[in-house]
């Protein structure tokens, strides 16, 4: 539910404090409820989340959303986008002030051109994605919506989260009706 990876932050913090003049990688602070990148939108830089929680959603043209991910330290964001050369995918929110390191995109493609580590965290991140949406859409299925709510409630009190009604719905993929109802069940 909280996607992490420790491994490739250690591995751009080091980029980080080698750099000498801190070009190719800056830290950027980014408030709650501060968008960090926007769905559609073409943006110049890969994120890498130091600190702080975010979630990643698709606003769809009905107005309504849906919370693909969690993500926190260690996960990039607008590395897709960087390769494929495209437009945002989906929009990247803090829930928590988060710190993350930035990215240029040329930066980011001469470390795909020349660092073999880099490439090999970010493939792994890659083949992680591919195994937690699969994981999420067969738990989606196998599972009842009060499961879902319990896992997802165990995680707010974990993180001491302070998500509204509409992110609940919009991650378990329910509207707010189901979700109250689901609530009542689960508080009796």
């Amino acid at each position: 539910m909280l996607r992490i990876n420790p491994s490739f932050l250690i591995y751009i913090e080091n980029l980080y404090q080698s750099q000498n003049r801190k070009e190719g990688i800056m830290l950027r602070r980014y408030a709650p409820k501060q968008r960090m990148i926007s769905q559609g939108e073409n943006f110049n830089k890969v994120l890498l989340i130091k600190e702080g929680i975010t979630k990643c959603f698709f606003a769809e043209e009905n107005g309504k959303t849906f919370i693909l991910e969690f993500l926190s330290k260690g996960e990039i964001v607008g590395e897709i986008e960087a390769v494929r050369k495209i437009s945002a995918l989906c929009n990247i929110e803090a829930i928590t002030e988060v710190h993350a390191y930035a990215l240029s995109v040329v930066y980011f493609k001469e470390l795909l051109d020349r660092d073999l580590k880099f490439n090999q965290l970010l493939i792994d991140t890659f083949a992680q994605r591919i195994t937690n949406t699969s994981s999420r859409a067969s738990f989606q299925q196998l599972y009842t919506v009060e499961y879902s709510l319990a896992k997802l409630l165990q995680l707010i009190a974990e993180q001491q989260l302070n998500l509204s009604k509409e992110d609940m719905a919009a991650y378990l993929g329910i509207n707010i009706r189901s979700l109250n109802r689901a609530l009542k069940n689960h508080y009796e």
